[in-house]
């Protein structure tokens, strides 16, 4: 009798000591993530001992049982972790420390969950190890916040969207609850700001978010089982299933994370994705090589200055290889208009001799970039070794406008083929990147945002919307958004137009993009006439690296300005935007090492920029490292800066 009552004691302490909530601190300390196991799997997060969430919980919700309810806890595992890798793209530094403290839970029914606290942030994801596959009906990614918190967002009403969607900045109970919201989101309590994303995206669809009180909850679209044409560029979705995915058994599913900071700098430096998502997976990958691209689809191929007859036809394209050629711009893309008809991905138009293009750019040192339908690559799956065979360099691959399970895994699918066959790829109407980028590095871009394609039928790329891109969009990986007007304007000066396109923003202001936005494929969006006549704008422009060996924002303010410095080799670049704000601002020097004189080249917002947008000066002076730097931006305005190292 005495014996089995100490079972029974024993089994109930045991019980009591998994049921005590689990805490799981930073490497600093700062960061406290408390998890709390009863009826779900509850966890909140404090930073420096403030409460930044409460009562957020997770499930993972199958056909035959619901995951995270009623969980039973087997074993728990707190351990420590740090490495330093090189990324093969460096979208923002060459090195990267992943330092993280890390929980793991077991539970009964053959599944765990597993939590990392980063100095920045937090992340956790389910495990499942089922025999067979299984069908996940619903993912529960409830999270609760401790203060009130306001919101900056991209609503959408459907799940099918291209994601070019302006932001809006709202008190969170002031979003229409009936609305969903693209990742990434940043809410805001006040004090710290919480960016929320996902990473290590695979065989599952991507995550949408609903207001819900003072919190959110996930949305996921439906598996789609039937089809309907829908025009040459994509297919009607005409019936779903009633489950979100149907995966493996045996897989790790995508991170949710939050990057946690009381600095917006830390938002736009943060490396969260790459640290949370599959390495690497190509062999042999030294054939990747970022670059700057021309882009003739902004300006529809109307160059003019010249004796020929422009458009999408054999004179204009070698007119864009020779401008690419002079200013050592590797790529030029062949956008839509270069094929004879959508489907086709074969057959160039009648005024296109494709082969002899190929090579005349191969002479240059210029290589091509073709633009397709996700439909027409789809429903070819040989045009990879195509390609391959032809010579050419890149896909730009267009109109996706979904991301439910299917969409998803058709992104890794083209990323595997290209990688195979030595393609590099920039996804338009695309989803936000989340580490297919990283597990296949050839993937150098995704659109996904209110770029300066959106100024042809309107004014939506306006510098306001501009300065959240680096604290949100471009906080969570490469992004096309297509700079370099060489015609600018204020928004009251605006006229959309298709043969003499213009943005918004100085000139200076687009400028800074190339050092402030990330991408692996960066374009050159204007005309070739317009920076021939302007070298003092282009050379500066195209001796911007796009890949880094560090960054570091020096000041920031989510949609208000930011002032980014970045280093290639001994070169530091310095990129500086300002929203619709005239800014005055004394940067620090600190970033250049000391005892060091620089050549400083510079594009500022020029003095009539207030009312001539297009007004700006270039010029080259001498600083020492630790000199401070008065840097003026007009409204809509920006700064760019090159120092060269002079030898001392």
């Amino acid at each position: 009798m005495k014996f089995r009552l100490f079972i029974v004691i024993a089994l109930f302490l045991s019980v009591k000591l998994y049921s005590a909530p689990i805490v799981l601190f930073s490497p600093d300390k700062k960061v406290k993530v408390t998890v709390d196991i009863g009826n779900k799997i509850m966890y909140s997060v404090e930073v420096n001992g403030d409460q930044v969430l409460v009562n957020s919980f997770l499930q993972l919700i199958l056909a035959k049982e619901h995951l995270g309810e009623n969980p039973q806890l087997l074993k728990k595992l707190i351990s420590a972790h740090a490495d330093v890798s090189r990324p093969v793209v460096p979208f923002k530094n060459s090195s990267v420390e992943n330092k993280y403290n890390l929980l793991h839970l077991d539970f009964r029914k053959d599944y765990s969950v597993e939590f990392r606290a980063y100095n920045d942030g937090i992340a956790y994801r389910f495990i499942t190890n089922k025999k067979d596959s299984v069908i996940v009906e619903n993912e529960g990614v409830h999270l609760a916040f401790a203060k009130n918190v306001s919101t900056a967002y991209l609503e959408t009403k459907s799940f099918m969207t291209a994601y070019e969607i302006l932001y809006q900045n709202k008190n969170t109970k002031d979003l229409a609850p009936q609305n969903m919201n693209v990742l990434p989101i940043l809410f805001n309590d006040s004090k710290y700001k919480i960016l929320l994303s996902e990473a290590d995206l695979y065989d599952y669809p991507a995550m949408f978010v609903k207001v819900n009180g003072n919190g959110i909850d996930a949305v996921f679209p439906k598996v789609p089982e039937v089809y309907a044409p829908n025009g040459d560029r994509n297919l009607k979705i005409v019936k779903e299933h009633d489950y979100i995915a149907k995966t493996a058994g045996m897989r790790c599913y995508p991170w949710r994370f939050m990057v946690i900071t009381d600095r917006d700098e830390a938002l736009a430096e943060n490396q969260m994705v790459y640290k949370l998502s599959t390495p690497n997976q190509i062999k042999d990958f030294s054939w990747i090589k970022p670059g700057q691209v021309t882009w003739e689809w902004w300006h529809n191929a109307y160059v003019y200055g010249v004796d020929f007859k422009s458009g999408y036809n054999q004179e204009t394209y070698k007119y864009y290889i020779d401008f690419a050629s002079k200013f050592k711009i590797p790529y030029i893309i062949m956008d839509e208009g270069w094929a004879k008809t959508t489907l086709n991905p074969y057959e160039p138009n009648p005024k296109i001799n494709l082969q002899e293009l190929i090579a005349y750019g191969k002479q240059k040192n210029v290589k091509i970039v073709l633009w397709f339908t996700w439909l027409a690559v789809e429903q070819n799956p040989d045009i990879f070794k195509k390609l391959e065979e032809w010579g050419i360099a890149g896909m730009k691959v267009d109109f996706m406008d979904r991301s439910d399970q299917w969409m998803v895994n058709y992104y890794t699918k083209v990323a595997k083929e290209a990688a195979k066959h030595h393609i590099l790829i920039d996804f338009h109407g695309a989803f936000k990147p989340a580490g297919l980028e990283i597990a296949y590095p050839n993937v150098l871009s995704y659109e996904g945002v209110i770029g300066m394609e959106q100024n042809i039928g309107g004014g939506l790329a306006t510098p306001d919307n501009n300065l959240y891109l680096p604290f949100l969009r471009n906080a969570v990986g490469p992004m096309d958004y297509t700079p370099g007007a060489m015609r600018s304007g204020h928004p009251k000066d605006y006229k959309p137009n298709w043969v003499n396109v213009m943005s918004i923003g100085t000139r200076a202001h687009q400028v800074a993009m190339y050092i402030v936005f990330e991408s692996g494929f960066q374009m050159l969006a204007d005309n070739p006439f317009n920076y021939l006549r302007e070298p003092e704008t282009t050379s500066f422009i195209t001796n911007v690296p796009v890949t880094w060996d560090e960054t570091k924002v020096l000041k920031a303010e989510v949609g208000q300005y930011i002032v980014t410095a970045k280093r290639k080799g001994q070169d530091w670049f310095l990129g500086a935007m300002t929203n619709s704000t005239e800014r005055k601002l004394v940067i620090e020097t600190a970033f250049l090492p000391k005892g060091k004189t620089y050549e400083l080249t510079l594009i500022k917002d020029g003095i009539n920029a207030d009312v001539q947008a297009m007004d700006f000066k270039r010029l080259t002076i001498k600083i020492n490292s630790g000199e401070k730097i008065n840097m003026d931006m007009v409204k809509d305005g920006g700064y760019a800066a090159r120092f060269t190292p002079i030898n001392n």
